[in-house]
């Protein structure tokens, strides 16, 4: 290195090549590869390749970062809400207003959208939001008590009394509206009216076309009757229970061909019930792409044989072996790797994961063909591989 006046040439330092630091050694070599004395063209071309390198390898990693930043952690954004009122709607089914315990605004929500409810005693369960999403106050739920089930509902009905405190999560959507859509057709059976509620409100705002059905057993079992016949969209409802007169029972097949082109279905409500309208509505040439439906239990089918395989985590090439009877979810939380679930039965889709090689078993009931196969998702909490290996965007 050559230290010299810029104006009369004289020489004020040498420092020979082997007296040089390490750092400056390898400022020399660089340069030597950049001005092509070393390498000569093809150096300089891995100079450029190497350059050209550094934004790309920005742009990945950083998109990386914000995937991972952006999927929910609904287990880990809990509110604790006051239980403001506590009614009974129907026949089995009581409602609860839910406030921020002072006052506050709580977080946004979209029509169709649920939130988890920790009831106590390791019980966890999804209602979905029934009121107006442009309310900022409050969340409305119901919740129809159902012998039998594994407790939740008949905790809510007996333990959840007003002014209570409860734990819930962050509001979370899987069935979600297509407010592009030309025409809505909203079907409700018994208690899968809380989603289609807060849909008819959005819909309603929004000036958009749409119709309820609302089948039930009897008027006496069917909630929110009265709030739906006060609503301003009262007149765009229709009701049909099963125990009243046979004229009043939802014919399938009618329903569907009034309908115009472009019309979206929403249906929620018991398996049964889903499973005919979804059955029908495919048979008469509706789109997959036009459907939507949430389920409140499972009708995921189980695997005729179950064997053990691996799961490889994309980010840290670390390989975890799911026995035969544990899930992946299960087991990878076993290993410190946690992914946010809810349901554990394939049916909210909050465990919802990309898989990046390796055939999967599908087993829930909440993916769509296209969301299996195009976009490679699968639920871990379920769901399992048909061979010995499947990588995971995780």
């Amino acid at each position: 290195m050559l230290f010299m006046d810029a104006y009369t040439g004289k020489v004020l330092r040498f420092v020979p090549y082997a007296k040089s630091s390490l750092g400056h050694k390898a400022y020399f070599w660089a340069l030597s590869w950049h001005t092509g004395e070393v390498g000569g063209v093809f150096g300089k071309l891995l100079l450029l390749f190497a350059a050209m390198s550094v934004p790309v390898l920005a742009y990945t990693g950083l998109r990386n970062f914000l995937r991972r930043k952006q999927r929910p952690v609904l287990n880990d954004a809990r509110l604790t809400v006051r239980v403001a009122r506590k009614t009974v709607e129907a026949d089995g089914v009581c409602a609860f207003e839910l406030v921020d315990p002072s006052g506050r605004k709580l977080p946004p929500f979209t029509a169709g959208a649920h939130i988890d409810v920790y009831i106590g005693d390791g019980l966890m369960r999804q209602y979905s939001l029934c009121n107006d999403p442009y309310e900022c106050h409050r969340y409305l739920i119901a919740v129809l008590r159902v012998e039998g089930s594994r407790g939740g509902s008949a905790a809510m009905h007996v333990r959840v009394r007003e002014g209570d405190l409860l734990e819930i999560g962050q509001p979370s959507n899987h069935f979600a509206l297509n407010e592009s859509a030309p025409s809505s057709l909203l079907l409700a059976g018994g208690i899968g009216i809380t989603p289609i509620l807060a849909m008819a409100e959005r819909l309603v705002r929004r000036g958009a076309d749409f119709e309820l059905c609302y089948c039930a057993r009897s008027r006496s079992r069917a909630a929110f009757v009265r709030r739906l016949a006060q609503a301003s969209f009262a007149g765009r409802v229709r009701y049909h229970f099963s125990e009243e007169h046979a004229m009043q029972r939802f014919d399938i097949e009618r329903t569907l061909d009034r309908q115009s082109p472009g019309t979206h279905l929403y249906v929620c409500g018991p398996a049964g019930f889903i499973d005919a309208v979804m059955f029908t509505a495919r048979q008469r040439g509706w789109p997959d792409g036009q459907l939507h439906c949430e389920r409140f239990m499972s009708n995921a089918r189980m695997p005729a044989v179950t064997h053990a395989f691996d799961v490889q985590l994309a980010s840290t090439g670390k390989v975890y072996r799911i026995p035969e009877h544990k899930t992946v979810t299960a087991s990878l939380a076993e290993q410190g790797v946690r992914i946010p679930t809810s349901c554990e039965r394939g049916v909210c889709g909050t465990c919802v994961t990309r898989v990046i090689a390796g055939d999967v078993e599908h087993l829930d009931c909440v993916l769509t063909d296209a969301e299996r196969e195009r976009d490679g998702h699968f639920t871990p909490c379920c769901s399992r591989a048909k061979g010995e290996l499947l990588v995971l965007d995780i």
